[in-house]
């Protein structure tokens, strides 16, 4: 099979198109690709006037493949190397099944690989399953009734099921792969194979996981919901086993090995790991607010006069200024045609996020809008200064907004000029159950406003409109990614305090996005298997 770079071609092509352009680079007629497919398609922007797909596509020819490779070596040809996830053999014989916490992308992989390798594991989840979890967060939208323990942050599928469900990620590790084909097996779109910028849309990634834990049982797995894990035993400073909060009831959990993947929300874990003496640290991560265009704005702005072209659908956007003052400011996790959703998972605290479907086809874009911090920013030395810190500003938010889960929202031109909004403009705001007009600089800290402010207008540059008047801050962003980092040795991923125990994910600091959650899952699964 022969792989081919960067062939050129229209918005509007057919799969003939591609063959003839595949036929044309490698020089032989059309009759001789006897099977071709798209494994990589981007799109190129860079000219308004000029805007297409850049394609790589693997074929099949009716001979010759070696003399067709040795004349096209400089013409971006080359062998296609099929990709093929290869299972770790099981090293030894385990005494209790494994278990895995948190039903997150690493939770899921982890024990997905765990029952691949025949090890029957458990998967502890303290939320419910998808479709009662889906009714618990409808309800604190609409009502503003607000679950613990089944919502936006916890539950089957972890705080990614209500995103825009975005796999394209900055790891180079091949397991993304394996990542992207368990997800189409288990009913997401093929073409997040070969996009260059993949999403499953919160509608798609529920099917999804929910696929992925029917596939993890019949393999042996095992799954329980409302299930809390509240503390462990260990001997010798080994793990032997945990306890667990159920619905009904509480108990032991015998087990020599659990990969503890609880996402970056599991605020409750977090404290009793610290006040267990399992070795954490302060970890650097962002703070902000979701900025809220019009899509049909930010499509004329990254695609000129093709904007709203059937193959090119929602435009979206990643940008990053360095600031004068040292500061980073960033966007992160854009939602095409989304939603700012109501993200909180403990009382008295407000936390925003934002989430697409599939088809991305409502009125409004928006992003998170960050500035990176790092533990000299945080109020002490504590390991868990960060978190304390979250939770200051989402108490503040809270009470801006009413205290009834309604988010304090500010048109841009308003923050701009530091000064309250009193209403909304052509931008109205998504966020239920209600938004606010506020001034988010009661809720957010002065130095995190003023680099905000300076990115809004750094940004504009890069992306025309971004600083729109009437273009909306909903407050506050504080869960982008984990405050602390639950440290782990770096060749056998088990915790440096509790042999057995794998810190994991985006909650242990080791991950940040789906793809690489699911993929450090599949890693410390693979050292569970293989350990000793």
């Amino acid at each position: 099979m022969i792989k081919i770079s960067d062939l050129s071609l229209p918005l509007s092509y057919q799969e003939q198109d591609l063959k003839r352009a595949a036929a044309k680079r490698l020089g032989i007629p059309c009759s001789e690709i006897t099977w071709i497919r798209l494994s990589k398609r981007s799109v190129d922007a860079r000219k308004k006037d000029r805007i297409h797909f850049i394609c790589t596509v693997e074929v099949n020819i009716k001979r010759g493949e070696a003399q067709v490779l040795k004349q096209n070596q400089k013409n971006k040809v080359s062998l296609a190397v099929p990709y093929c996830y290869s299972l770790p053999t099981v090293s030894r014989k385990l005494e209790q099944r494994p278990v895995v916490v948190g039903c997150g992308p690493a939770g899921l992989f982890a024990a997905l690989i765990l029952a691949l390798a025949g090890l029957e594991p458990i998967l502890l989840e303290r939320g419910r399953d998808v479709d009662r979890r889906i009714q618990d967060v409808l309800r604190f939208w609409e009502t503003g009734t607000l679950d613990p323990s089944s919502n936006v942050q916890f539950g089957e599928g972890g705080a990614g099921t209500f995103s825009d469900g975005k796999l394209n990620t900055g790891t180079k590790d091949s397991r993304s792969r394996k990542v992207l084909e368990e997800f189409v097996a288990c009913g997401a779109p093929r073409e997040i194979l070969y996009t260059a910028k993949p999403h499953i849309g919160t509608d798609h990634l529920r099917t999804t996981v929910k696929n992925l834990r029917k596939k993890m049982i019949a393999l042996g797995g095992e799954v329980r919901f409302e299930s809390l894990v509240t503390g462990w035993k260990e001997k010798n400073g080994c793990l032997t086993g945990l306890f667990v909060q159920a619905k009904d009831c509480s108990y032991e959990l015998e087990t020599q090995d659990v990969i503890l993947a609880i996402g970056h929300s599991a605020r409750d874990t977090f404290t009793a790991l610290y006040e267990n003496k399992i070795p954490l640290e302060p970890k650097a991560f962002s703070l902000g607010a979701r900025i809220e265009h019009l899509q049909k704005q930010i499509d004329r702005s990254q695609y000129g006069s093709f904007a709203g072209h059937p193959a090119l659908g929602a435009a979206d956007y990643k940008l990053a200024v360095h600031l004068s003052n040292g500061r980073g400011v960033y966007t992160f996790c854009m939602c095409p045609g989304g939603s700012v959703v109501a993200a909180a998972s403990e009382p008295g605290r407000l936390v925003t996020n934002g989430m697409s479907e599939f088809a991305r086809n409502l009125p409004n874009a928006n992003s998170a809008l960050l500035v990176g911090i790092t533990p000299e920013d945080f109020p002490s030395s504590h390991p868990l200064s960060g978190m304390y810190l979250q939770r200051q500003l989402e108490e503040q938010a809270f009470r801006l907004g009413g205290e009834t889960y309604a988010a304090p929202v500010q048109r841009v031109e308003d923050f701009l000029k530091n000064r309250p909004s009193t209403h909304f403009g052509e931008i109205l705001p998504t966020y239920r159950p209600g938004a606010i007009p506020s001034n988010l600089s009661e809720c957010l800290p002065e130095f995190i406003c003023e680099s905000m402010r300076m990115g809004i207008v750094a940004l504009e540059k890069k992306l025309p409109g971004f600083s729109h008047p009437d273009a909306l801050l909903t407050g506050v962003e504080t869960r982008s990614s984990s405050p602390i980092r639950i440290l782990r040795d770096p060749i056998t991923l088990q915790s440096l305090g509790v042999s057995g125990l794998y810190p994991c994910g985006e909650g242990a600091g080791y991950a940040g996005g789906i793809i690489s959650a699911a993929v450090d899952g599949i890693r410390c699964a693979e050292a569970l298997i293989s350990r000793k």
